[in-house]
């Protein structure tokens, strides 16, 4: 889904941030360009004229209309300042962003997340706003310390998370007590959850797998990492040796022999991510993995209650991770203003009831206290439930993923495929992937 919207504005005011705005609109273009420390980037010296700012986002109708609600809320006190919006599904949202770079025609402000954020960064296309942090004019006092490293590659702000999420297991309520399977908790072992898959599996004679393979997927082999105090990313290179990526592999072979998994076709069908897809939503097994803002859109694909618990392995493996960033194109005419949208999208308690959890919990705590206080959606709440069970728990926030990233997602999946296809072994498949992602971290 795609959707291009003509310019957001509704008349009102809020006299302090028009003046803060008339402050920043007026700042004059220096010889040395922008603020100190924000990669040479100046304000247009325009503080009569209208500001328009190109926004650019991915997801479902729902996130559309509070982002625009949201927008429409910056415009009512800013008059100046409106937004021309453009909006689709994932599916194919980098690829228009990667266009968009190509012809040095990137949105104002845009969505991005872990997994091109460094990418992005390395290649000169962000903004880089630790100078609107240090002089306050972006406000992250409110966040945790975790989030806020998180949007940090090589200790410059190029990220604003837009929320926080956190890997979690959704399985299927109503299946457990039809089968009379109990269910599985958070930080259960790995081989814990392994039994309790083979034995859902056993419980429905077979016609249901216990859980997904994420053999595959990047995000639960990096908690598996975690849990054994290894890195996924030691700066440009893997923190991981071959040994570990072996063990791995091994471990979702030993539950496709305990048939605790379902038929490689099935697996493939689902690595993507998309929710639609998911084995959980379709079917085919008792438990997904997904990111827990995911939850309330799975639930929408399923008749049965389904339900969310946190990752196996111990919850120091999670960390305040950001389920999406705000980014600024470096080559903004508006950078301040663009720096003062995402200050007001992040730290507005009225913002925050607007978003509500369409994007995760709020990244500040200050903004996520309040919403969750107010929140009447079940399946919001259970989000937000298990933020809260993991929020003092977690541990330190990795580097975001280098450049390359994506590359080694892939590589990844099209490993752990081999393996289930039978096309390689768990051995050769390890010994390739090791040289292929480390060459792809390198280029």
């Amino acid at each position: 889904m795609s959707a291009v919207r003509p310019p957001l504005v509704r008349p009102g005011v809020d006299p302090a941030r028009r003046r803060l705005l008339g402050a920043l609109l007026g700042v004059p273009l220096l010889a040395t360009g922008g603020l100190s420390g924000c990669g040479g980037e100046a304000e247009s010296p325009t503080p009569d004229g209208p500001v328009e700012l190109s926004v650019f986002w991915y997801g479902g109708t729902r996130r559309a209309e509070a982002t625009e609600r949201a927008l429409r809320l910056y415009s009512a006190r800013n008059p100046q300042v409106t937004f021309r919006v453009t909006w689709q599904g994932q599916g194919g949202y980098y690829e228009r962003l990667a266009t968009q770079a190509g012809g040095g025609n990137v949105p104002d402000l845009f969505q991005i997340d872990d997994s091109m954020l460094g990418d992005y960064a390395q290649r000169g296309i962000l903004l880089d706003l630790g100078g609107y942090v240090d002089g306050g004019r972006i406000n992250l006092n409110t966040l945790p310390p975790g989030l806020v490293d998180y949007g940090k590659i090589d200790d410059r702000v190029y990220g604003i998370a837009a929320a926080q999420t956190h890997a979690a297991v959704v399985f299927n309520r109503d299946l457990l007590r039809r089968l009379g399977v109990a269910e599985p908790t958070t930080s259960m072992t790995w081989a814990d959850y392994l039994s309790w898959a083979a034995r859902v599996t056993r419980a429905s004679r077979g016609r249901v797998a216990g859980s997904m393979d994420p053999s595959g997927d990047h995000r639960a082999l990096w908690l598996w990492l975690r849990g054994l105090g290894t890195r996924f990313y030691q700066g440009r290179q893997l923190g991981f040796g071959p040994a570990a990526l072996l063990d791995w592999f091994e471990f979702w072979e030993r539950a496709r022999s305990q048939r605790a998994t379902p038929a490689a076709a099935l697996v493939d069908r689902a690595d993507g991510g998309d929710p639609a897809r998911q084995l959980v939503v379709s079917g085919h097994t008792a438990a997904s993995f997904a990111w827990s803002h995911q939850f309330p859109e799975l639930q929408r694909y399923s008749k049965d209650e389904l339900a969310l618990v946190g990752f196996p392995g111990p919850r120091a493996a999670q960390w305040d991770r950001a389920s999406m960033y705000w980014a600024g194109f470096r080559g903004t005419r508006h950078p301040q203003v663009v720096a003062d949208v995402v200050d007001f999208l992040t730290g507005s308690v009225e913002v925050g009831r607007l978003l509500g959890t369409e994007r995760g919990l709020p990244a500040s705590l200050t903004v996520r206290q309040a919403v969750v206080q107010t929140l009447d959606d079940p399946l919001a709440e259970r989000v937000a439930a298990l933020g809260e069970a993991l929020h003092q728990q977690v541990g330190p926030a990795p580097a975001p993923p280098p450049r390359g990233h994506g590359e080694v997602r892939a590589l990844l999946t099209e490993a752990a495929r081999s393996i289930r296809a039978g096309r390689s072994g768990a051995r050769a498949a390890t010994t390739q992937f090791m040289a292929r992602a480390q060459a792809a971290l390198a280029r």
